[in-house]
C-alpha cells in the first residue's frame, strides 16, 4: 500500500536522480528497465534526508534492540553512517557502526574492518541499498562470518525489488530462510508502480517494469 511516507521517499529518490528508468544491468546480471543508484546521493541534505528514512525504518522494526550497524563497502558505508547519525538525532538511539575494506590492510592496525569492533554475543544489523537476488546480502554474511560469535539480527534496505532469488521465492524470503533474520525495506517495486500509475505519462515505464516482473518477479514470498 502506497502511504504518504512511501510516496515522499519515492519522490525523494527521483528528485535525487537515484531512481532511474531506462536500460540497466543489476548486480545479479539481469537486464532491468529501472535502477536504484545510491551513488547519486551527493549532497549533505540528501544524505541527511536518507538517514532519516533509514532511522525511521530501524526504529519501527528494531527500536534499540541491537548492538551495532554494518555498512558493506562501498555504498553501504555512507548509508550506515547516515542511519547511525539520524538514529541519534531523531530518537536519541546512539549505536556504533563499522564497515569493511575491499582489500585487507597489511599495515597500521591491519584487518578488514573499520570502526566499531563487535564482540561475541552482540547483534548486528546490516544497512544496504537494494535487495534484488540477495547477492549483496550473502556477500555481507560471508564478510561478517569472520567475526566469532556475532549474530546478524536484521537487514535494512531502501528498495525491495520483489524479485525471485535462486528459486521462485522472493530473494527477501530466501535470505530470511537461509540466515534466520528479517529484511525490511522503505519501499518495494509495487509501491513504485503504484506511485507511477498516478500519472499517465509514466505508462511506458510502468508497462516495462510489469513485463520485467512477469519474468523475474517472485512467484511467492
Amino acid at each position: 500500500m502506497l502511504t504518504e511516507k512511501k510516496k515522499e521517499f519515492i519522490e525523494f529518490m527521483m528528485e535525487s536522480d537515484v531512481l532511474r528508468f531506462g536500460d540497466f544491468v543489476t548486480k545479479s546480471g539481469r537486464n532491468t528497465p529501472y535502477f536504484v543508484n545510491t551513488g547519486n546521493f551527493r549532497t549533505g541534505k540528501q544524505i541527511a534526508t536518507l538517514g532519516k528514512f533509514y532511522a525511521a525504518l530501524i526504529k519501527e522494526n528494531c527500536g534499540d534492540n541491537f548492538d551495532c550497524m554494518f555498512g558493506p563497502a562501498y555504498k553501504g558505508i555512507p548509508l550506515a553512517t547516515a542511519a547511525a547519525g539520524a538514529l541519534y538525532n531523531e530518537y536519541k538511539i546512539d549505536k556504533p557502526y563499522f564497515f569493511n575494506r575491499k582489500e585487507e590492510k597489511d599495515h597500521g592496525e591491519g584487518g578488514v574492518f573499520v570502526g566499531y569492533k563487535p564482540q561475541s554475543g552482540e547483534e548486528v544489523v546490516i544497512v544496504e541499498d537494494v535487495i534484488t537476488a540477495g547477492t549483496a546480502i550473502r556477500e555481507s554474511m560471508a564478510i561478517l562470518s569472520k567475526l566469532d560469535g556475532v549474530k546478524v539480527s536484521a537487514t535494512f534496505v531502501m528498495v525491495d525489488r520483489k524479485e525471485k532469488g535462486k528459486t521462485e521465492k522472493s530473494a527477501m524470503a530466501e535470505v530470511s530462510d537461509e540466515f534466520g533474520f528479517p529484511v525490511y525495506s522503505v519501499v518495494d517495486v509495487y509501491d513504485i508502480i503504484e506511485y507511477l500509475e498516478e500519472d499517465e505519462s509514466n505508462r511506458e515505464n510502468v508497462d516495462r517494469i510489469k513485463a520485467y516482473l512477469a519474468v523475474n518477479g517472485a512467484k511467492s514470498n
